[in-house]
């Protein structure tokens, strides 16, 4: 019987860090959604460096496309909503996500050049890392060990990777 009784218990408590998991998901809606397409930028740029899985261009384009997706939402949720003011203009061209989201547009339109997608893959990395972390925090002290390693190896290298994205950014330059 009691057996039983802490079975109960510790899926009971296993089901509390999912509804806690949960309850963040729902309040954090853009962020999670920002997870989301990262991962897609992340899966697309694999998909043109090792192209399994169909034609290598639709998978540069895609990854771009998503890459600018990621950069309009950062951009709506830092700055709200559009306004045609001068002050408004300034205060978005000062934003990184705007510079990205012009970076994405204008190698949408010429033929892929695999250096384009390394920054873009590489924060996508550094970003969707983070935020992982935040939702295994909710998950609990103890979830998934193997990621939270993961995520701290791109997290102590997060220097040389923006390093090297600065780096590329210059060389296309």
């Amino acid at each position: 019987m009691s057996e039983s009784s802490t079975s109960d218990g510790s899926t009971a408590q296993r089901g509390l860090k999912f509804n806690a998991l949960k309850a963040h998901v729902l309040e954090h809606k853009i962020d999670v959604a920002l997870l989301c397409i990262r991962v897609l930028t992340i899966i697309f740029t694999l998909g043109y460096i090792f192209p399994i899985f169909g034609n290598p261009y639709n998978a540069y384009y895609k990854a771009l496309l998503s890459n600018a997706a990621t950069s309009a939402l950062r951009l709506h949720q830092r700055l709200g909503r559009v306004q045609f003011t001068a002050t408004f203009l300034r205060e978005l061209v000062k934003e990184d996500s705007c510079h990205y989201l012009f970076y994405s547009l204008i190698f949408l339109y010429v033929a892929p050049i695999t250096l384009v997608l390394i920054p873009i893959l590489l924060f996508a990395i550094l970003h969707a890392a983070s935020y992982s972390l935040t939702l295994l925090d909710s998950l609990g002290q103890n979830a998934w060990w193997g990621a939270r390693l993961l995520i701290s190896i791109v997290e102590f290298q997060s220097r040389n990777i923006l390093r090297l994205a600065a780096f590329t950014e210059i060389m296309l330059m």
